[in-house]
Parts: C-alpha cells; structure tokens; sequence
C-alpha cells in the first residue's frame, strides 16, 4: 500500500493560492466598493462588471479544484492533538468550500434576477435602484460575513500550526519538491 503523501499537489497548491487570492479581491471589492457606491454611480456599472467576472472565475476553478481534490491522494489531516480543535478544522475547510460555492450561487442568481448580464456586459437597461429587492442578494451578503469568518478561523488555525504546534504546515500547501 503506498503511504499517504506529505504535500498536496502541485494542482491544489495552485489552485489554493490563486483562488485564496481572488477570493479575498472578491469579498474586499464587494465589501469596500460596491457596498458604497449607490447604484445610480456611472462607476458601478464598472464594478461590477469586474466582480461578476471574478466571481464566476472563482466558481469555474472552485470546481475545477474539487475535481482534482476528489481524483488526487492527498496528506492526512493535520491534527492538533485536540479533537475539538481537529472537528473544528475539518469543519471550516467544509464550510470554506460550501460558502464559495454559496457565494457564487447566490451571485449568479442575483444576477440573473436583476437583469445584470446584459446591463453589466452589453449596456443594455439600467441598474436597479436597490439590489436589496432580490432575496438571494441576502444570501450573498449574509454568506460573505460568514465566509471572512471562515477565512480569518482558518488563517488562526494555519498561525497555531506553523508558530504554536510548530509542525510546518505551510509546507504542504507551498510549492517545491514533492
């Protein structure tokens, strides 16, 4: 039987990186820009656009990466010698992957129903005065809260292991040798 590796793949340390990278771009430009522009603002159109893009780039590779997470051996799960601690790590990287999915659900479906594809992409109609009239809108905001929780759990978490339990984590998601 063939041990189980060390490091993840090459595949998923891309794909992790790149998608933690756009991720963060996503919540912080839906956050600290589009929240504050009023939809009346010509620079929304603008906006938006480039966080429609985003988002469904993150939903493409979000799959692309379960994929390839489903079809590659991958390392053991990095315990921390508390159960509750391992439950809960193994819980936010569930909710990582459940929430984007949900972010970008909650997205495309905003989308579609505030006519956004063809006001965004070819110009034409106007935006809504409020996107707040769409539930899936609160979907989409409610699940950004909670994923920069998960998020900021799971950095915590990577900080205990790398600095507390000193067990190098960060070296299974890095590049190099396998």
């Amino acid at each position: 039987m063939t041990p189980a590796p060390t490091r993840y793949p090459a595949a998923i340390v891309v794909l992790h990186w790149l998608l933690a990278g756009m991720v963060a771009l996503a919540l912080m430009a839906g956050t600290f820009s589009l929240a504050e522009l009023p939809n009346s603002s010509p620079d929304k159109v603008g906006a938006l656009r480039g966080h429609m893009i985003v988002g469904i780039a993150i939903g493409v590779l979000m799959l692309v990466r379960l994929v390839v997470r489903l079809r590659s051996p991958l390392p053991a799960h990095a315990a921390t010698g508390n159960a509750l601690l391992d439950l809960l790590g193994k819980a936010v990287h569930r909710g990582l992957y459940l929430l984007v999915l949900a972010m970008v659900a909650s997205g495309l479906a905003t989308a579609m129903a505030a006519g956004l594809p063809d006001i965004v992409f070819r110009g034409v109609g106007a935006l809504p005065a409020d996107f707040s009239a769409y539930a899936p809108r609160a979907v989409h905001g409610l699940a950004a809260k909670i994923l920069m929780l998960l998020v900021a759990l799971h950095v915590a978490g990577v900080v205990v292991h790398q600095f507390f339990l000193k067990d190098r984590l960060l070296s299974r998601m890095w590049f190099g040798r396998r």
